[in-house]
């Protein structure tokens, strides 16, 4: 049994040998690694363009400088540097890394050369064994627009290597924006081709005829909502400002424009200066790296005393022909201040001269609602469901990362700061007119502005239309609808209306914002900001019926909301909509502060303004804008 059993392991070790040897060439292709180059082949990242196929995001070639310290052979260390153009230092430092990593793996000795540099290179490259050339692409920017929303790409770190097996040294990733979101899509599948290589490292042919080799699979292009041309439009209005501009097509949700200010431009993180760039950005005090449009949290100031309306409507507690005087303050002789205006008759009055006082009653009026709601807890849980179904204090879902969720304060915080029992509507009063403890963000505004202009639903927010060949990357594109019937927008849609086209002498707050055949209906609004001067505000769609475009622009440290903002809604509509602008004297007002009068425009006899000077009832810190305790990019590479 002994001598079976010694047999029958022998032939097994027999026919293990004959199947290495002769029939699996797996391993013969793994004795051969010392005479075989393995290059990768990486695939073109999807193109991105923009709703009327206008490239955003193209890629261009580089090659990266690879070297395998096994097959170094003595070379001229002088003249690599002198061909490459970097340092001895850099010579030295970038081998011993190499021979760290691995003695016998591939490694990267110099990335992204441009292909003039390359071509040069390529003549001498027989001088020194151990070094290949493999060629990949870099994003291209051809337009230096929307850089916070498309994102930029950079070289994988170890912690992304160890916990995502996909990717390996030398690999590039999205890093933020549309990059990051749909890196999966966007990054396709990487190749390599196998080569044979004589003594002196030059190529001699396919390995096995190419066999084992493997195509790159190119990412799918994708199509975005966003308009190249009001985006770079945006930008430029808002060049020397701070700032978020964010416009939405109502009836889709697509994202027409997504501007913050100060931006940058998207080609300073390509390539190697990449690095060097991105500590310049990172370093500029004004913060151009963060993305205003959905992380900056700001009071909506006025533009939110229609939602208080709309829920005065709902709840039954007003009707649209109440009038109610206004002694400039509320309550009388102390509390919230009011700008000089015309009585306010009706709700419409009241929002086209954004009365403080109306406003304030009406806030009342709802917590106050002792028919309906036994206490002021059920009723002001009540007023923040209406928030949240209008989309505020929680994540819109936008396909981009990092987005912030706005703020809407909770009965526990009002009962643990004032204690249970303690607080009551007047308490809070600031909430009437959009201040207090209220945080919202540009998108968040810009969405009130497509519900409004639905009169009463909104869409999913998104950038992305279409991707190429991929149904299931598709974003998610839900319907939301408020709970405010349908017949109480009307009279809130005339008073923004009025509120733009009024006229002289009727209180119109938004005036700078009209647009002749265009019917632009608009709300002001000035966000207190205990740190500086007040934000500019304005929310506005167009056209009033069958809207196209709404959209929410806020101005740091720039007053009143009719002042700054109104009029660079009212221009992005204008080029929106008929594609040029004809107001030229509001054009170059934005840009410079200088009216030019040799073209008519209907202006007030004096400056109105909504602005407000609330009581300093919660010594509780407004952050605004609020900037997050995590990087604005999300996790970085090492640079």
């Amino acid at each position: 049994m002994i001598t079976v059993g010694i047999v029958v392991v022998f032939l097994i070790i027999l026919g293990k040998l004959f199947y290495i040897q002769v029939i699996d060439a797996s391993y013969k292709l793994s004795a051969d690694n010392n005479v075989l180059r393995r290059i990768t082949q990486y695939p073109a990242r999807g193109i991105i363009t923009d709703c009327h196929g206008e490239p955003l995001v193209t890629n261009k070639v580089c090659y990266d400088l690879m070297v395998i310290p096994s097959q170094l052979r003595p070379f001229d260390t002088t003249l690599l540097a002198q061909e490459l153009h970097i340092s001895l230092e850099d010579v030295r430092t970038a081998l011993q890394q190499a021979k760290a990593y691995s003695y016998y793996k591939e490694s990267l000795f110099l990335k992204q050369i441009d292909p003039v540099e390359y071509g040069h290179f390529q003549e001498h490259l027989f001088q020194f064994p151990g070094f290949y050339v493999q060629p990949r692409t870099l994003r291209s920017y051809p337009h230096p627009i929307a850089a916070h929303a498309l994102g930029y790409v950079g070289e994988v770190n170890p912690r992304t290597i160890a916990n995502r097996p996909y990717y390996k040294i030398g690999d590039y990733i999205g890093i933020s924006g549309l990059e990051k979101q749909y890196e999966e899509v966007l990054r396709g599948q990487r190749g390599v081709s196998i080569y044979l290589v004589d003594v002196h490292n030059r190529i001699k042919g396919r390995y096995a005829e190419g066999q084992y080799d493997t195509v790159p699979q190119a990412g799918s292009n994708m199509q975005l909502a966003l308009d190249a041309e009001l985006q770079a439009y945006g930008e430029n209005l808002m060049e020397g400002k701070v700032g978020s501009v964010v416009a939405i097509e109502p009836s889709t949700g697509g994202i027409l424009a997504m501007v913050s200010a100060p931006s940058y431009d998207p080609n300073l993180l390509v390539g190697r200066p990449r690095a060097n760039n991105f500590r310049m950005l990172e370093a500029d005090s004004l913060k151009p790296l963060f993305d205003r449009s959905i992380m900056a949290l700001y009071p909506p100031g006025s533009t939110f005393k229609i939602v208080n309306g709309l829920i005065a409507l709902q709840e039954g507690v007003t009707w649209v022909d109440r009038g109610y005087s206004c002694p400039g303050r509320y309550p009388v002789g102390r509390g919230v201040g009011c700008h000089d205006h015309p009585a306010a008759h009706s709700l419409i009055d009241a929002v086209r001269m954004s009365c403080n006082a109306y406003f304030c009653m009406l806030f009342r009026d709802i917590l106050d609602n002792r028919k309906q709601y036994s206490n002021i807890e059920g009723a002001f849980q009540a007023w923040s469901n209406y928030l949240k179904a209008f989309g505020f204090g929680h994540q819109l879902h936008v396909d981009l990362p990092g987005e912030l969720p706005g703020n809407v304060p909770t009965i526990e915080f009002y009962n643990r700061y004032f204690r249970k029992g303690c607080w009551n509507s007047l308490t809070i009063i600031s909430l009437a007119i959009g201040q207090g403890e209220l945080g919202t963000t540009p998108l968040e505004m810009a969405n009130l502005a497509a519900i409004i202009a639905n009169r009463g639903y909104y869409k999913t927010p998104h950038l992305v239309q279409h991707i190429e060949g991929n149904v299931e990357a598709q974003p998610e594109v839900k319907n939301y609808s408020v709970p405010i019937a349908k017949e109480y927008f009307d009279p809130i849609i005339e008073g923004m209306y009025q509120a733009v086209n009024g006229g002289w002498g009727t209180g119109a707050t938004g005036w700078r914002a009209k647009t002749p055949g265009l019917e632009v209906c608009g709300k002001t609004g000035t966000a207190q900001n205990p740190h500086g001067d007040d934000h500019s505000v304005f929310i506005a769609f167009a056209p009033r019926d069958n809207p196209k475009i709404a959209i929410a622009v806020f101005v740091e440290n720039a007053g009143p909301g009719g002042r700054w903002a109104a009029p660079i809604a009212g221009l992005m509509i204008e080029k929106y909509l008929n594609r040029e602008v004809l107001n030229t004297s509001m054009e170059k007002y934005v840009k410079t502060g200088v009216y030019d009068w040799g073209v008519p425009m209907a202006a007030p006899k004096k400056e109105t303004s909504d602005s407000v000077k609330p009581p300093e009832m919660l010594p509780v810190e407004r952050l605004v804008p609020q900037l997050p305790t995590i990087s604005p990019l999300g996790e970085q590479p090492e640079l």
